[in-house]
């Protein structure tokens, strides 16, 4: 999806392509500093892609947690992450929201609207991704998910109008490269680099972000 959102800078950080998910797991906790966990795989059966989880109607095949401690499986060492992908190098990466970062969450056609439009306004950006249930996450500090309600309030939105929420302490966010079953794979809408390593607030990008919901209803 990147090449839609030009003038991006370029930096040593995970790529969506030829790279493994181990190589791409480290890289987050050595580079970003930010905690990954493995979740399910997909497995081939009857020329059919299934969630290693066993279950056929998984709601997200091959991207959610394997575990139930995964909360307390998440690491930010690069050793241990490189460990755990060795035992299953299909294994997803997913990332705990509320730690390193809150994201806040909006449809994928609202999410691009928004984009555009805080670059017009030259608003900081921090990594922002695409999944392919068309939805984007845009990471912010941590914090945003106990502000956002009341933030859309003083926009003059009630909360519940809008298709904007935020994830926080006790959530995860899937991390490209990440494949979800047959639709296709998390995706940087706006990639990881040194200049955004320092995250926006999520007061700076509410705005834009409910008025682009807000047209998008």
């Amino acid at each position: 999806m990147e090449e839609i959102i030009t003038g991006t800078e370029s930096a040593h950080v995970p790529q969506q392509r030829g790279e493994s998910l181990s190589e791409t797991a480290v890289r987050y906790a050595e580079e970003r500093h930010w905690d990954v966990f493995p979740g399910t795989w997909l497995v081939t059966a009857g020329g059919v892609q299934l969630c290693s989880c066993g279950e056929p109607a998984c709601a997200a095949p091959g991207a959610h947690p394997a575990r139930a401690d995964w909360a307390a499986q998440a690491t930010g060492s690069a050793t241990v992450a490189r460990r755990f992908w060795s035992l299953q190098p299909s294994a997803s990466i997913l990332l705990p929201t509320g730690r390193a970062f809150d994201t806040i969450e909006v449809p994928e056609s609202a999410g691009f609207l928004a984009l555009a439009r805080m670059r017009r306004m030259d608003l900081s950006l921090g990594p922002v991704t695409c999944t392919p249930d068309r939805r984007m996450h845009f990471f912010v500090l941590p914090g945003a998910a106990a502000k956002i309600p009341d933030l859309v309030r003083g926009l003059g939105w009630p909360p519940a109008s809008l298709d904007l929420t935020a994830l926080g302490e006790g959530a995860y966010v899937a991390a490209p490269p990440t494949r979800v079953g047959s639709r296709g794979a998390v995706q940087w809408a706006w990639r990881p680099t040194p200049a955004n390593r320092w995250l926006p607030d999520a007061e700076e990008l509410v705005s834009p972000l409910a008025y682009a919901c807000g047209r998008d209803r």
